[in-house]
């Protein structure tokens, strides 16, 4: 039996999942401890059981997932209001370094990936349906080049890339929170905590101060943002490039924000547009972890699962030594190798999660809240693109 639920109630289920995984996270140490976040305590434990519903012939659950991309839009259009000049500015030399080796980790996941195929006996093709495809790139381009590798004799390459991105989705979401609450306590990070001044805050909770009436404005100001922003995404997508579908609205809220910003004409309600931007992210995550098919996984013959395992390592090699290290070894060091776990393996969305779990039990990063959006969003999927295209050529 199919049960089918439309977009109003798939909704409603992952609001009960969020709620049940915000409540078992406050009740159960391990997972308030190592940073697991809620939305993930939620989903896996619904997926599991849909898993059970569907291994054993009871039912088989059919979501509806439209809102899940309108949250996915509207989050990122709240982060896109963001980018002022003078924080983009604040990024200076960091953004430039965590951008190069967000490039050294896409190209990294390849050549692993291609690596233990061959080492497997399998083609170089074929391993790349476990790179950066699916892991940097996560399900949007998993679904963009599986077709191609298909075109190349991939069978079921499209699946394949799926399944790769859906098990990067989980592994990413949770070892991000343990990995940057270890580097915290391990190093004694809380000393590093810097205090922010305003030329360089996300948001100033002084200057942005909330009030319920503009609430309806800043919905408002989101929802312009979007509609021009499909214009701006369907002028990118002549270029021939694979482009998130939120692209073009985050660069037209940046636009606004600073319009608004130096001309003193706009009011941008950031306070207002912050909340709806976070309201936004949990309701995408509830829905993403509730359509996760885990039986997918189970389809992977053994040695596609070898990959992913090698995937894991590399990724966690990555973010613990690497990016820690090589971002100053202080504790917006250890939130961005919590980030990097998420949108490396999984989606921007999760790299924020990670975050937000790190940064509720100790403090803010604005460094880690600058970069991730920036690089995960702006830079690592048109980057991503380039270099899976290279590496298909070439092999």
């Amino acid at each position: 039996m199919v049960l089918s639920l439309d977009m109003y109630q798939t909704i409603a289920v992952a609001v009960v999942v969020l709620m049940i995984g915000d409540f078992l996270k406050k009740k159960i140490s391990f997972l308030e401890k190592f940073c697991i976040p809620s939305p993930v305590v939620g989903g896996l434990l619904f997926s599991i059981m849909t898993l059970i519903c569907y291994c054993t012939g009871i039912v088989e659950f059919n979501f509806n997932d439209t809102l899940k991309d309108v949250c996915m839009v509207f989050f990122f259009t709240s982060v896109g209001f963001q980018a002022n000049l003078k924080v983009l500015k604040s990024g200076g030399k960091s953004l430039i370094l965590f951008l190069v080796f967000v490039i050294v980790l896409i190209v990294g996941q390849n050549f692993v990936a291609v690596g233990l195929a061959n080492l497997l006996g399998l083609s170089s093709l074929t391993g790349m349906t476990t790179g950066s495809i699916p892991m940097v790139g996560g399900h949007g381009t998993a679904g963009a080049f599986g077709p191609i590798l298909e075109d190349f004799g991939i069978n079921g390459a499209t699946t394949v890339c799926t399944a790769a991105a859906t098990f990067g989705l989980v592994a990413g979401s949770i070892m991000g929170g343990p990995v940057g609450n270890n580097l915290i306590k391990r190093h004694n990070l809380l000393s590093t905590v810097k205090t922010e001044d305003d030329s360089i805050l996300v948001e100033d909770e002084v200057k942005h101060e909330r009030h319920f009436s503009m609430y309806a404005p800043a919905v408002f100001q989101l929802i312009i943002a979007v509609g021009l922003g499909t214009i701006v995404s369907y002028l990118l997508s002549l270029t021939g490039m694979t482009f998130p579908v939120y692209i073009g609205a985050m660069i037209v809220a940046a636009f606004m924000r600073n319009i608004g910003e130096y001309s003193g004409k706009i009011q941008m309600h950031m306070g207002e547009i912050n909340d709806l931007g976070g309201i936004c992210l949990s309701l995408f995550l509830g829905i993403a972890m509730i359509t996760l098919k885990l039986w997918q996984l189970a389809e992977l013959a053994l040695p596609l699962i070898v990959m992913l395992v090698g995937q894991v390592l590399i990724m966690f090699i990555f973010s613990y030594f690497v990016i820690f290290n090589v971002m100053g070894r202080d504790y917006d060091a250890a939130v961005l190798a919590a980030g990097t776990c998420g949108f490396g393996m999984g989606a921007t969305p999760n790299a924020m999660a990670n975050m937000q779990a790190i940064c509720d039990k100790y403090a803010p990063s604005v460094k880690a809240y600058l970069l991730i959006p920036i690089v995960g969003s702006l830079f690592a999927d048109f980057l991503n693109s380039i270099t899976i295209t290279i590496f298909i050529n070439l092999i």
